[in-house]
C-alpha cells in the first residue's frame, strides 16, 4: 500500500542506531543517508525514513510484517538491546485473530514499535 513512510526523529543517531538494530532481524537496512537522514529498506519497494526535526515528534505506532514467529521474537530481543523499552512482549493476540503473533517495543521519540506474524507457527 505505501511506497514510504517519513516521519521525525528528535535524535537522529539514537534513532538511527535503535531501527537499524531493532530491525534488522527483518532484513532492513540502509538504502540511502544522507545529512540528517535516512531511508531503510527490505525489498527496495517500500522504505521507512527517519529525519531529524527539532520538533517534538508526535508518537506513532509502526507495524512491520515478519515472515516467522522467529524473526518476531528476535526483533524483540534486538529492540530491547538497542535501549527499547517493553511495551509487550512477543506472544499471540488472540484478540486480532487465533494467528496474531506479535511484540511491542517503546522506541527513542515514544514510538510504539511491532512486529507481527500473521501466520500459524511452523
Amino acid at each position: 500500500m505505501f511506497d514510504h513512510v517519513v516521519f521525525g526523529v528528535s535524535d537522529y543517531a539514537a534513532s538511527k542506531a535503535f531501527f537499524l538494530k531493532a530491525l534488522e532481524p527483518l532484513g532492513l537496512a540502509v538504502v540511502m543517508e544522507r545529512q540528517g537522514g535516512i531511508e531503510l529498506s527490505s525489498d527496495g519497494k517500500t522504505s521507512l525514513c527517519l529525519l531529524q526535526t527539532d520538533e517534538k515528534p508526535a508518537h506513532l505506532h509502526l507495524a512491520f510484517v515478519a515472515e516467522n514467529r522467529q524473526q518476531v521474537d528476535a526483533f524483540y530481543r534486538a529492540a530491547l538491546e538497542a535501549g527499547g523499552q517493553d511495551n509487550g512482549a512477543p506472544g499471540l493476540r488472540p484478540r486480532y485473530h487465533a494467528n496474531y503473533y506479535a511484540a511491542f517495543v517503546i522506541g527513542p521519540d515514544g514510538h510504539n514499535i511491532e512486529v507481527v506474524c500473521h501466520q500459524p507457527e511452523a
